[in-house]
């Protein structure tokens, strides 16, 4: 047997055979128009648009391996998942013939099969990112390759800007992306050439199309009878029928052909482990149902993106978008189509980010269709309606308008592009996104004020995870060992998923039960310990040291996340907790860590409605947390003050202690006078002037004022709310100090302060422009009802008996006979019988009419025919 050593040398210094490579590839027939394309290209750039699984993943870095420009350097392909990376360097391998490690082979977070005798080299985004960092002149690297650059994730997209930065120092880098729909233009105007002697630059980098290798497609519609979401997510009935689908079309496909796989599209792990569970049950041995996406364990997604074996049984590999266009699963003739999808989303409001359910685009809905007519003709059966398809957006959305930016905001600072200034990315990021993780990098200590990267800035970059994680396994490592620290980190940081979103509980599945996953979360957990001793282990610690245990895991994420740090505030069930954010959250329902009362939360999202306690957000994973250690973690957060309040007509106060929005006591206290006078202040703005206790007498003359306001101006004040408010203090100052000192509101008459507001001399004329009462013939003094202070229309009334009106004819006019008296005469009853403003016209008119229809009614009452010569009068008729 040869070994892998001498194997690799028999391949050494030979190029790639892209005859054999490429047999059978639609891509082949493209070699040649992007071979003129990077050679006509002074800057060595190119885009090449192609369908998946057309081949260009596969033949595209051999081809640039075997330019002479390229001899002895590396070529670099980044895919945008490990299981796309993993399976590309296997497949080119196995075509090449070579050794995998070999002259082909990959680096992937906790994995790497490579070595200096790799000459092309699949790696993740992230992976490229912290190489550039280490290494911004790539040194040894030919040529680079952006594969799948339309999916507009957050790393790709920061790569385009990098790389273009890259090449302005380097003229000999290559750089090529690649993308499977109509956005090329965008990104070859990115990597525009640069041609030597202009100083304009050059144009845009050239764009190679490759027609479709599509074979005939049906497309069939098979919409469930009731939605796919609701306000839980995907609804249980949705999956039923996607799977109750699955079964009958695969049934229906092997009928005519029996070398078919299908393919059923779901938008997330918990849908598809409940689908293919389901398929698993409905097709027994009929089938091989697999399962695909970031949380199965790698040789099982390696099998799952293999092909059939000779003889084997039918497969149905039940996928997220992971296969839509990253990687090709051979033997594909059905694809079931869920036509959903998770896209993160950030919640500035609650702090939080998270994935959301919602439709694919378009764009997606046909990569998905396209996987089935790959090696011949196929089926794709949709899920759902034409009309959602419709209604779908084109494209996705990319990350970077939508994610959480601390990583990429401490990446750019490291880069010395702080926020990217200067970087040609293909969309700017939100301004409010960025402002909020500039703000969180300060607080870590990673950036200047300027947005450059401190030293800490640097070394944190280096660990791939949340910065905020990284500082705090580095914060962790000297209370608790980088040991421990980097197992607690090694949890949240993987995409390991805790069982009830208890951490603890997964880290002891992890110690114990040997698998795929327990050995992904190892080789972490040493990884991550060798980069905490790298940090300074000697600077004294924000927790109370020895951590042991498993408080460890609490601890860890406390500095990490402090704004996360939660405590219990309904024990129910369901528990719901408080986070020092402000943010409520709610448990899974049957989480072991039900009843704790301090948590220590690593992820909380927004919750598409199952098991968020009716809060709106879910705990997805968390620690317990003793009491102390939240308050050590989260320090800076600590704050106590007197809180004084004013309602019920009463100033009254606590004194509150505080973990960010958090009480941990509250005790009663006199306030001072500033702490009164402020919350009096508070309520007037909150509230207004309603606050207070309005006296008949008050409300009358602030009426009266606000009429003649409105009548003639100044030197009347205004006396409205917005008025009166921004006047507080030379109207209100000696009862706002009263109240302020706890004098109840009712004890406070607000007449007299009203007064103060009184020109003068014009004040003497009050009651001859608006009196309070009018006197009327009968000899009664009738009080004038003034319109409400916010009434522009209304008049003043009078509202008084009609007999105690005979023989009046002159209307009495106020504002100096500007606005006349609005008259309601009323019955005996005290019953509208009139209103009117021309007390003249009244009684030569329609008394008569009154007199007729009231005189039989109110007998003991006087109706006299001639109004004009009766007594007026508030009493009745004597007795004959």
């Amino acid at each position: 047997m040869t070994s892998p050593g001498r194997q690799h040398q028999a391949f050494a210094g030979k190029p790639f055979a892209l005859t054999a490579v490429g047999a059978g590839l639609a891509f082949a027939d493209s070699l040649p128009a992007l071979t003129r394309a990077l050679g006509s290209s002074a800057g060595r750039t190119a885009v090449f648009q192609a369908p998946p699984g057309t081949g260009k993943t596969t033949l595209v870095p051999p081809l640039l391996a075997n330019l002479p420009a390229h001899a002895g350097g590396r070529i670099v392909v980044t895919q945008p998942r490990r299981v796309a990376a993993r399976a590309a360097a296997r497949r080119l391998s196995m075509l090449d013939g070579s050794p995998l490690g070999g002259r082909v082979g990959y680096s992937v977070r906790g994995e790497r099969q490579a070595g200096p005798g790799t000459v092309v080299e699949f790696v993740t985004p992230g992976i490229l990112l912290r190489r550039l960092l280490s290494d911004p002149g790539l040194d040894g690297v030919a040529a680079v390759v952006l594969d799948e650059v339309h999916e507009r994730g957050l790393e790709t997209d920061l790569l385009v800007g990098m790389l273009a930065e890259v090449r302005e120092l380097r003229g000999d880098l290559t750089v090529v992306a690649m993308s499977a729909t109509l956005d090329a233009p965008r990104f070859a105007a990115l990597l525009a050439t640069t041609d030597a002697g202009e100083d304009d630059g050059g144009g845009p980098a050239p764009v190679v199309d490759c027609p479709s290798v599509l074979h005939a497609l049906q497309t069939d519609w098979r919409p469930a009878p009731g939605p796919r979401l609701d306000s839980r997510g995907v609804t249980p009935a949705f999956l039923d029928h996607v799977a109750r689908t699955a079964e009958e079309e695969l049934a229906r496909t092997l009928s005519t052909d029996s070398s078919a796989d299908a393919l059923v599209f779901l938008p997330g792990a918990r849908e598809v482990s409940r689908v293919a569970a389901d398929l698993r049950r409905r097709l027994d041995t009929r089938a091989d149902v697999l399962e695909l996406h970031g949380q199965v364990p790698a040789a099982e997604q390696d099998r799952a993106v293999s092909g059939r074996l000779p003889g084997g049984k039918a497969r149905v590999i039940v996928s997220t978008d992971l296969a839509e266009s990253s990687l090709t699963v051979p033997g594909v003739r059905l694809v079931i189509d869920s036509g959903l999808t998770r896209e993160p989303r950030r919640d500035s409001g609650r702090g939080m980010s998270g994935l959301v359910t919602v439709s694919c685009s378009r764009a997606s809905a046909d990569q998905r269709a396209g996987r089935a007519a790959r090696q011949g003709p196929g089926r794709v059966v949709r899920c759902y309606d034409q009309q959602a398809y419709g209604a779908a957006p084109a494209h996705v959305t990319p990350e970077i308008r939508v994610a959480d930016l601390t990583g990429a905001a401490l990446l750019l600072s490291a880069w010395g592009a702080p926020r990217g200034a200067g970087l040609a990315l293909p969309d700017q990021p939100p301004q409010q996104a960025m402002d909020d993780a500039m703000e969180v990098l300060r607080e870590l200590g990673a950036v200047t004020d300027d947005g450059h990267a401190t030293g800490m800035g640097r070394l944190l970059a280096t660990i791939p995870a949340d910065p905020r994680l990284g500082r705090a396994l580095l914060d962790g490592a000297a209370a608790a060992g980088p040991l421990a620290a980097a197992e607690a980190m090694a949890l949240v940081s993987g995409d390991h998923r805790a069982p009830g979103a208890d951490l603890t509980r997964l880290l002891s599945q992890l110690r114990n039960e040997p698998g795929a996953a327990a050995r992904r979360w190892a080789e972490d957990t040493r990884r991550l310990a060798a980069l905490a001793q790298r940090g300074p282990l000697s600077a004294s610690s924000a927790l109370p040291s020895p951590v042991t245990g498993t408080a460890v895991v609490g601890a860890v994420v406390a500095l990490a996340f402090p704004d996360r740090v939660a405590r219990l505030v309904d024990a129910g069930p369901p528990n719901r907790y408080l986070l020092s954010s402000g943010t409520r959250a709610g448990l899974p329902a049957g989480s072991s860590l039900s009843g704790h009362e301090w948590l220590a939360v690593a992820e909380v999202a927004r919750a598409d409605g199952r098991d968020s306690a009716g809060t709106g957000a879910v705990i997805r994973s968390a620690a317990p947390l003793a009491s102390g250690l939240a308050e050590a973690a989260a320090a800076h957060l600590l704050a106590e003050a007197v809180t004084a309040q004013f309602a019920g007509g009463r100033v009254s106060a606590r004194r509150v202690r505080r973990l960010g929005a958090i009480v941990l006591a509250s005790t009663p206290v006199r306030p001072s006078p500033a702490e009164g006078r402020a919350a009096v202040a508070e309520a007037l703005k909150k509230e207004g002037l309603g606050v207070l206790e309005w006296s008949t007498a008050a409300q009358g003359l602030r009426r009266r004022l606000a009429f003649l306001h409105r009548g003639l101006g100044a030197p009347w004040p205004d006396v409205s709310d917005h008025a009166l408010l921004h006047r507080l203090d030379e109207w209100l100052g000696p009862e706002l100090e009263a109240l302020a000192g706890g004098a109840a509101a009712r004890s406070i008459e607000l007449a007299r302060p009203l007064h103060r507001l009184l020109p003068w001399p014009a004040a003497a004329k009050l009651d001859d422009l608006a009196p309070e009462w009018l006197e009327v013939p009968s000899g009664s003094r009738i009080r004038v009802e003034y319109p409400d202070v916010a009434d522009d229309t209304a008049r003043p009334v009078v509202a008084v008996k009609l007999q105690e009106c005979f023989g009046w004819a002159e209307t009495p006019r106020l504002l100096g006979g500007r606005v006349p008296v609005l008259f309601h005469l009323l019955s005996p009853a005290r019953r509208p019988l009139a209103v009117t403003d021309d007390l003249a016209s009244f009684w030569s008119g329609p008394y008569a009419q009154v007199r007729a229809e009231m005189r039989g009614r109110y007998p003991k009452h006087p109706w006299p025919e001639d109004p004009w010569q009766a007594t007026a009068t508030a009493r009745v008729k004597p007795r004959q």
